[in-house]
């Protein structure tokens, strides 16, 4: 009787052994291993560096990406760090992108998202087009349920022109009661080294935002933490309004053999200081509309002509605003709340 009672006491105890280390193993497996079905995005392994110190990945998850390598590209090597800052790393998107972009980085004008030169677009799709605006106007950038994002153009047409050429000199971004407005000053002579950014919160310039330290601006906009950092030390800047869109923005002139070599025939008091953005949003709905918003639409099919080199877009007519604060346009959705800021 001793005997059987002892062997079923060591039976239990073997079988709560076996199930707590089937247990472990399984948690352990979990989280050393994920599944092939998770987000593309973020379903990648990390490998050693590349010769050259560009960070690498394997891309795990099925779908275009599986199976491939991607690296780092060097221009997320800051060649002048800003003060007690590191400034290295990549986002890496394993989706059908396989896309690995910089976390502090100037704007890739060849990346999705991007706005750079004579307004050249890169959409959500990957195809790239030009929509040229007009001088002084102000277009809807983005316009969804929850954000809106206007630009407003400034632009030169020479005798002889039938259109203005047109670069982006500000943005203003609107989002439940709050507008942040990133712009690039107007210009004589460019420097370098001075800084032709400016910053407005809910209609008040910021003063100036850090140049040591963290070297960023914070503000609460209620649920949402609105950052403004500095990626380098004069004229570029990461902008982060939390959960709906990032922004890396620099500023830069129309030099000399730029204006020579497209005949823009600008003139010499102006170096026509513009904005060079590339966007990043989150939890876009499926109705987003925009010049670049509606290229992030599941269903949209761009409409512009592939392989002719400079594929225009139109809709003039549907995106203009009144103003740069302005969410109204003939296909615009963002419903401002009551007390947004409109200067």
């Amino acid at each position: 009787m001793d005997f059987k009672r002892k062997s079923c006491i060591l039976a239990a105890f073997f079988l709560v052994y076996v199930s707590r280390k089937a247990c472990c193993v399984q948690g352990a497996t979990s989280n050393a291993k994920k599944s092939p079905y998770d987000a593309a995005i973020t379903h990648y392994e990390m490998l050693s560096p590349s010769p050259s110190g560009n960070e690498r990945a394997f891309c795990q998850a099925r779908g275009a990406c599986q199976g491939k390598t991607v690296v780092c590209p060097d221009q997320c090597k800051v060649r002048k760090p800003v003060k007690n800052k590191k400034q290295k790393g990549c986002f890496i998107d394993c989706s059908s992108k396989c896309e690995v972009t910089c976390k502090f980085r100037r704007p890739n004008c060849n990346g999705y998202g991007s706005l750079c030169y004579d307004p050249r677009f890169v959409g959500g799709d990957g195809v790239m087009f030009y929509f040229h605006g007009a001088r002084g106007g102000n277009f809807a950038i983005v316009s969804d349920d929850n954000l809106q994002i206007n630009a407003h153009f400034i632009g030169s047409r020479p005798q002889g022109r039938t259109r203005d050429f047109t670069w982006v000199q500000a943005l203003s971004i609107m989002f439940d009661t709050h507008t942040l407005v990133v712009a690039a000053k107007r210009v004589t002579k460019w420097d370098d080294n001075l800084d032709a950014l400016t910053v407005k919160w809910d209609g008040q310039t910021v003063d100036g935002v850090p140049t040591d330290g963290d070297a960023e601006w914070r503000a609460n906009g209620g649920e949402r933490e609105v950052v403004v950092e500095r990626t380098d030390d004069t004229n570029t800047v990461r902008v982060q309004v939390a959960n709906l869109v990032e922004l890396n923005i620099k500023v830069r002139p129309i030099g000399k053999e730029e204006n020579r070599a497209h005949n823009y025939q600008l003139p010499e008091n102006d170096a026509f200081a513009h904005l060079e953005t590339q966007f990043r949003f989150f939890n876009l709905t499926d109705l987003v509309e925009g010049v670049l918003g509606k290229t992030y639409r599941p269903d949209y099919v761009s409409p512009v002509k592939i392989g002719v080199p400079m594929p225009m877009m139109g809709g003039e007519d549907k995106y203009q605003t009144p103003s740069l604060y302005s969410p109204l346009c003939n296909a615009c959705r963002f419903q401002p709340q009551s007390g947004t800021a409109t200067t």
